[in-house]
């Protein structure tokens, strides 16, 4: 499946009507939307088949159910996963409403009393043997809780834990600096 490119579309989803609100992101495995039944907002995330020369891919739509359900398993605080739609490669989960890591970072705001969350995220990852992935635009903040809502994980790795990769994009740092000039 390709980028949904039309807002106000409507698309059919195990036979609820959504509409297509505005596009969220852009990731290495899919594009997320956020959409509305009528009754109340979700996100679609559309997987993609878009090459990416930095990371793997086997079956993403499979990995998506696995990882959701090891994240579960870790309590790492995530959006309920709603459905999952393997023929169209689309997941329909809880829509978190707040502003991302990044987008506070970016405006300027100190992010620093979310910093034990997120330890304390990498630590229940690291003992279920997991990463997850730390980069700022994967967490939402609601009611001062932080909220992982992507459910991407991986093997653990020293390497891309939270304290030697993550931290390196959780403020205005060099690394921060240079993505947002390169995506901006």
């Amino acid at each position: 499946m390709e980028q949904i490119n039309d807002t106000n579309k409507i698309i059919d989803i195990n036979g609820t009507k959504y509409e297509i609100l505005k596009l969220l992101g852009h990731g290495k495995g899919g594009y997320s939307y956020l959409v509305s039944s009528g009754v109340k907002k979700a996100v679609l995330k559309q997987i993609h088949h878009e090459p990416c020369d930095y990371y793997s891919f086997g079956n993403k739509i499979e990995a998506e159910k696995n990882d959701y359900q090891r994240l579960k398993d870790a309590g790492i605080r995530i959006p309920e996963m709603y459905l999952i739609d393997e023929v169209d490669e689309r997941i329909l989960k809880e829509y978190i409403e707040g502003p991302t890591v990044f987008e506070l970072i970016a405006n300027g705001s100190d992010v620093r009393p979310f910093l034990p969350q997120v330890r304390e995220m990498a630590m229940l990852a690291k003992e279920a043997g997991l990463n997850i992935d730390y980069f700022p635009t994967n967490f939402v903040v609601k009611d001062d809780f932080l909220y992982y809502v992507d459910y991407e994980c991986n093997t653990y790795s020293e390497e891309w834990n939270f304290e030697n990769w993550g931290i390196r994009y959780w403020s205005r740092t060099k690394e921060f600096e240079g993505y947002l000039k390169q995506h901006s």
